[in-house]
């Protein structure tokens, strides 16, 4: 998801960062704190979905009523997508930044997304049945699968700038009294061949399961619907700030599945970051 803070005042000349006040510290050390919240919940959804090493798995819980399951789960889900559109998009950071600093906004919304994922394993009911089953070679693929979606995911984030699309930066920037602004549009690594890498990972996560249950499947189904209409507002947003520099990437680029080949492209091109949340 891309996102835009209200930029700190810019030091005057050459006169060096001063030391941070009080409230600059406590919006760093609440930023740090979000961020490790962040990672547990990150390292709680690589063993959530495959059922591994946490209390808590997608097919692993409470059971009851299929139609309860089923209305709670999209609940859960909706509560996110909710979550994740309503607080990326720039009206509502203009107004939340009213409200929150704006070296924390960038935090907030993270710690929101961490808190409903959260509430997501924890009250998420599995639905049995099975959709399909493999084994031997073919669980082996699947499994490369998750691992390799997991590894596109995160290794997007660092592409553009990790600490500054989970909050990290920016209070850390106004702790030093520096001024701010976002991260260069840049179209390198895997941006240079799909324009949202850390969508295409979750959706490699979410279907690279070698037993696929009637809850995964829902949860799949449901977050790639999700994840097609983010991108369509992602995109909006970006067309409107960046006009034709964006335009002109998406024509060239493909959004999720990268052409078989392609000509190579000067390396100056570039594009906003998207997140995590985001969405």
């Amino acid at each position: 998801m891309p996102h835009a803070t209200q930029p700190a005042r810019p030091l005057a000349g050459a006169e060096r960062p001063q030391p941070a006040g009080k409230p600059a510290l406590i919006i760093l050390v609440y930023a740090a704190a979000v961020y490790l919240l962040f990672l547990a919940v990150l390292v709680y959804a690589v063993g959530f979905f495959a059922g591994l090493g946490v209390p808590k798995e997608i097919d692993r819980g409470t059971r009851g009523a299929v139609p309860a399951a089923v209305a709670i789960d999209l609940l859960l889900l909706s509560l996110f997508a909710v979550q994740h559109t309503v607080m990326a998009r720039p009206w509502f950071k203009r107004r939340w930044t009213r409200i929150v600093p704006a070296p924390a906004e960038r935090a907030t919304f993270v710690l929101a997304a961490s808190l409903v994922l959260a509430l997501l394993y924890w009250l998420w009911r599995p639905i049995g049945g099975t959709v399909w089953h493999l084994s031997g070679p073919g669980a082996g693929a699947l499994w490369a699968g998750y691992a390799a979606g997991w590894v596109v995911a995160v290794s997007s984030t660092f592409l553009i700038s990790h600490f500054d699309m989970f909050g990290l930066r920016q209070a850390w920037l106004h702790a030093r009294r520096a001024g701010y602004s976002p991260p260069p549009f840049t179209e390198r690594g895997l941006y240079s061949r799909i324009r949202h890498p850390l969508m295409a990972g979750f959706l490699i996560v979410f279907w690279s399961a070698p037993t696929m249950t009637v809850g995964h499947l829902l949860f799949a189904a449901t977050a790639t619907g999700y994840i097609l209409v983010g991108i369509a507002f992602e995109e909006h947003d970006l067309l409107q700030s960046l006009g034709e520099t964006y335009a002109a990437y998406r024509a060239r680029v493909p959004a999720l599945i990268p052409r078989p080949s392609r000509q190579r492209r000067s390396p100056g091109s570039s594009r906003r970051e998207e997140t995590t949340s985001s969405r």
